[in-house]
């Protein structure tokens, strides 16, 4: 019986495009599994070029049925606005970015979540919305999710798994046209540039978290 980390790893290298697997056949047991562009794994879409847009479409959806789960509290009006925003960062926030930490975003990722957003603020503007109800903009709390995994990345010794993730080099693909695709480790460089933070400072648990911390 083929093992999960197995099945995943098989299936990873199955969606590479750029290499030439025509004959390779995954099967489970005795039935083959076709091949996908994507797949779903632990509540995350996994595409084969390594893009996060079907990911990040499918997390605004599992975000709208949160809301709408939640819609009698939040469309209330005789619950104050701060209730609603706790209530707003407990339920339907995490259904948003779960997941997000890893993603190699861009703004097209993020203007998608922020339309999200004004459409369950019943297109109010997002300035006002958070000043009323406590809720910080998704920019930020999509950094400070990356930030956090960052440092728990860069806790593990240099033999982990998880840090040789960081310099695996996938040979054999071939690139598009038009602007490479943009890495995870690309967007963590202008998230530490823009708080002014280094890699020295994960060191220190307490400063970091404090340093990258956003309220709401």
């Amino acid at each position: 019986m083929m093992k999960l980390c197995d099945l995943v790893s098989s299936l990873s290298s199955y969606l590479c495009d750029g290499l030439d697997e025509t004959d390779v056949e995954v099967r489970l047991a005795t039935q083959i599994i076709p091949k996908k562009e994507s797949f779903k794994y632990l509540g995350s879409v996994i595409q084969g070029s390594g893009d996060i847009d079907n990911d990040a479409t499918h997390r605004i959806g599992v975000a709208w049925t949160k809301w709408r789960l939640a819609s009698g509290v939040l469309c209330d009006k005789k619950i104050p606005p701060r209730l609603k925003g706790k209530f707003y960062r407990v339920v339907v926030r995490p259904a948003l970015l779960y997941g997000a930490k890893c993603w190699p975003v861009k703004n097209a990722h993020v203007q998608k979540m922020h339309v999200a957003e004004m459409r369950m603020s019943d297109k109010i503007r997002n300035e006002v919305i958070r000043e009323k109800v406590g809720v910080a903009s998704v920019v930020d709390k999509l950094r400070e999710a990356r930030l956090r995994w960052f440092r728990h990345v860069k806790r593990w010794c240099a033999d982990a798994l998880v840090r040789r993730c960081e310099g695996l080099v996938v040979e054999g693909t071939r690139r598009g046209r038009g602007r490479p695709n943009k890495y995870w480790g690309e967007v963590i460089r202008q998230d530490l540039a823009q708080l002014h933070l280094t890699d020295d400072m994960t060191l220190d648990r307490k400063e970091w978290r404090s340093r990258i911390k956003v309220e709401g």
